[in-house]
């Protein structure tokens, strides 16, 4: 996937700092819906809440580089655990509603929600 089209993403989100404050709120939301929240139930969320900052930072348009596993690899588990569309669908939501209640501004979460529906294939194992 080419992200550069999101270069300018990651300043209209407001930068790092504004970064992780939106990927733990997310995350925060995602840990307390029971649809989505067993998948976790393993993880190490330190870490995890690490890895989606890394990806989110470099597909943004920020200065990192992403050098996890790929997205068919990272997610084999939860596939075969039955991770499906309505459960994306749902983390989707999570993600966009913490924009929001960041106040980032709804074009900007259609490219965030661009980046997130890029992957859903690898990450469904489709």
């Amino acid at each position: 996937m080419d992200y550069h089209k999101f270069d300018n993403v990651f300043a209209k989100i407001g930068g790092i700092n504004a970064l992780h404050e939106i990927v733990d709120r997310f995350y925060d939301k995602v840990m307390a819906d029971n649809t989505v929240n067993n998948f976790f139930k393993d993880a190490n969320m330190d870490i995890q809440r690490g890895k989606m900052k890394a990806f989110l930072m470099m597909a943004l348009g920020g200065p990192a580089k992403f050098t996890g596993k790929d997205m068919r690899q990272a997610h084999a588990r939860l596939v075969t655990n039955g991770l499906a569309d309505i459960h994306f669908d749902t983390i989707i939501l999570h993600l966009d509603n913490a924009l929001n209640e960041f106040g980032v501004v709804e074009s900007t979460r259609n490219d965030v929600r661009g980046v997130i529906e890029s992957v859903r294939a690898d990450v469904l194992n489709k």
